[in-house]
């Protein structure tokens, strides 16, 4: 296992334990974080206090979640994660998802490094 599949793996091991701490240990201060979901940036973060405030809020959403890697490529500054996601809701939504409704969808990561530090991480789903 690559330096960096043990980056990655223990940012995923830390976000399936509701680890906040242990999710940004190997971020960089300036970390950029964007999600996508059907091709339209819903999320950009911008530094690693406003990906630490939303990690936490974000608990707040789930009472289980689970993600599990499926496939890694490399290249010099990138790490790209297929993954199989599941959770269950710990909340009512406005869109209509209720708590202890289960979610189950395949997803990607990008991870960005710099000198062994994640400098940008973008979710696809």
């Amino acid at each position: 296992m690559t330096e960096r599949e043990k980056i990655i793996q223990n940012y995923i091991e830390a976000y399936n334990q509701f680890d906040t701490d242990k999710m940004i240990a190997d971020f960089d201060e300036s970390v950029v974080f964007e999600n996508i979901q059907n091709g339209e940036i819903n999320l950009t973060l911008n530094g690693i206090k406003e990906f630490t405030a939303q990690a936490e809020k974000a608990k707040e959403y789930f009472s289980a979640r689970k993600q599990i890697i499926t496939s890694f490529i490399h290249d010099e500054i990138t790490a790209i994660i297929d993954i199989d996601y599941y959770a269950v809701l710990a909340m009512d939504f406005p869109n209509g998802l209720k708590a202890g409704q289960e979610l189950k969808m395949r997803g990607k990561s990008i991870f960005q490094f710099l000198d062994d530090k994640i400098v940008k991480l973008t979710d696809m789903s």
